[in-house]
């Protein structure tokens, strides 16, 4: 299965978040977010919305009422560093949103992590190792783990992991 530069800026963007401090469950959801957030940010934010606040948040499983408005009552903007993106709480986990949209660790696992064919410990180790190498400033700013980070190995990555999926090498 291929690689693509969507799955290697989740992946980036998880292994970010992760180093930065967030536990893995959020790191991935924080990293699927940013990783849907870019793809928006190229198409132009198509149906974009003027409102910042969701009136509802969709959760892929079913949830009581109560636990639904507690989740709604836990929105807020996060920070990591210089980034912001939209989170609640859910069983005592961050999960970050888009939309109304919860991304979860399940979520990472289908859209992300099954592209790497049951390779994705190996990426996620070299991803560690790429991210745990840059300065904390970098980091620390959404432009400058953009331009610096991601945007000159995106190509490169995509191109080892889907071989690294497919079970070549090179």
């Amino acid at each position: 299965m291929k690689v693509g530069r969507f799955q290697v800026m989740a992946t980036l963007q998880a292994a970010r978040a992760y180093v930065l401090g967030l536990p893995l469950e959020s790191a991935k959801s924080f990293g699927l977010n940013r990783a849907i957030f870019y793809a928006a940010a190229k198409k132009g934010f198509t149906g974009a919305r003027k409102k910042p606040y969701p009136s509802e948040i969709r959760v892929k499983k079913p949830l009581p009422k109560e636990k639904v408005e507690k989740i709604k009552e836990s929105f807020e903007i996060f920070q990591l560093g210089d980034e912001m993106a939209y989170s609640v709480i859910i069983d005592g986990k961050r999960y970050f949103v888009i939309g109304n949209e919860v991304q979860t660790e399940e979520d990472f696992e289908k859209n992300i992590e099954r592209r790497f064919g049951g390779k994705f410990e190996e990426a996620w180790k070299e991803a560690l190792e790429i991210v745990k190498s840059c300065d904390r400033g970098v980091l620390l700013s959404q432009r400058y783990f953009f331009e610096t980070v991601y945007k000159p190995r995106r190509d490169q990555l995509a191109r080892k992991w889907s071989e690294l999926a497919s079970g070549q090498t090179s």
